[in-house]
């Protein structure tokens, strides 16, 4: 089953199967979050059908999730759609996407998903270093923020994001997620073609004990995760651009600031 949210394709559902996931962005999202151990505290931003959570659920009995949409409406009719799991297991709450992330406990979260879309754009105040510095906050040490973006060439919208990715930092001074921690999946014809589709940005926060100043080269980041050869076994196999060939693709591109206050 498909919703469609104002005319979008927004969630694929299989009702009979919660693990399934049907939309190529979401199974290497799934890929992903492999990378956290253990039952999840998981925040999905932009919740529409609630797929990923459910898939979670099922894969990661125990774990505690809350889904955040702005339509209200939409949350109601998913509920009573579809079989969600119930409270502690998934909550639903409206409200906007970076005002949730701001009541969230520093160091609460394992995931942070952000799956906004206003039609085919995420909205700017989701994108901005100050924003990823707050879902920073929230990420426990090892923590992933994985955020869909849509974008078509010469991939500006893509290339800000990786850039305020990088350009984000903690309140010491040091960045919150290590450059060979950053990386940038899809199919790999999206890097070079003339299309629109969806790229999944990843970050993974520090470990325990790293302060962010130790100078470590690609050592241990996500190429050494075994991330980019399970992306490879995808139905449709994807590409992990990460570490210095992240860098590289956003070279030349400005972080995205909040805008200055009213004088």
């Amino acid at each position: 089953m498909t919703l469609v949210v104002n005319g979008v394709p927004s969630s694929h559902l299989d009702l009979d199967d919660p693990g399934f996931l049907a939309f190529e962005y979401m199974q290497q999202m799934a890929a992903a979050i492999d990378l956290v151990d253990g039952p999840l505290h998981a925040v999905h931003l932009g919740a529409a059908g609630c797929t990923l959570a459910r898939w979670i659920d099922h894969e990661r009995p125990g774990s505690r999730q809350l889904a955040v949409d702005i339509d209200g409406r939409l949350l109601t009719l998913v509920r009573e759609w579809f079989a969600l799991p119930r409270a502690p297991r998934l909550r639903l709450r409206e409200a906007d996407a970076r005002a949730a992330v701001t009541t969230l406990r520093p160091g609460s979260t394992d995931v942070v998903v952000r799956d906004v879309f206003a039609g085919d754009v995420t909205p700017e105040h989701v994108t901005t270093v100050e924003f990823v510095q707050e879902v920073a906050r929230t990420l426990r040490p090892g923590g992933l923020y994985l955020a869909n973006c849509a974008d078509r060439p010469p991939l500006t919208g893509l290339r800000t994001e990786i850039a305020s990715l990088l350009a984000a930092q903690d309140d010491a001074g040091a960045p919150v997620f290590r450059p060979q921690d950053v990386g940038v999946v899809a199919e790999p014809a999206l890097f070079k073609s003339r299309r629109y589709g969806n790229f999944v940005l990843v970050a993974r926060a520090r470990a325990a004990g790293d302060d962010g100043t130790a100078e470590s080269g690609e050592a241990g980041g996500l190429a050494d995760t075994g991330l980019a050869r399970a992306l490879r076994s995808l139905p449709v196999p994807a590409r992990l651009v990460s570490g210095t060939e992240a860098v590289a693709l956003c070279a030349g591109a400005r972080p995205r600031v909040d805008p200055a206050p009213p004088a």
